[in-house]
């Protein structure tokens, strides 16, 4: 039986690391981009992330970038909810949404 090729893994770990750090960057320093390269980017984001992984360099990819986390989380919100996200920072984004979603049924 021949040894499995780890070219391929490495190559998309490396593409998913190279892709989280850009995405930190933008987020973080504020470097202006169009919309059009954002969605881009995002958009070949989701195509790494969605390529199967060993789960150990996913996750310690997922820690080392929280906006590329965020992006996994929301493209797993139907299987897992906000798995990844504290507990805290979850029960407070709900209650804020439902408070939200309340004043606007008042308004309206």
């Amino acid at each position: 039986m021949a040894a499995p090729r780890l070219e391929p893994i490495q190559s998309r770990i490396e593409i998913v690391i190279a892709l989280s750090r850009l995405l930190e960057r933008v987020e973080a320093t504020g470097v202006k981009i169009g919309a059009d390269q954002y969605r881009a980017l995002v958009r070949q984001l989701k195509g790494a992330l969605s390529a199967p992984l060993p789960q150990a360099a996913l996750e310690a990819i997922l820690r080392a970038h929280p906006d590329s986390a965020e992006l996994y989380e929301n493209m797993h919100y139907a299987q897992s909810g906000l798995s990844r996200s504290p507990l805290e920072r979850s029960v407070a984004t709900e209650m804020l949404a439902t408070q939200a979603i309340d004043r606007a049924s008042r308004a309206g």
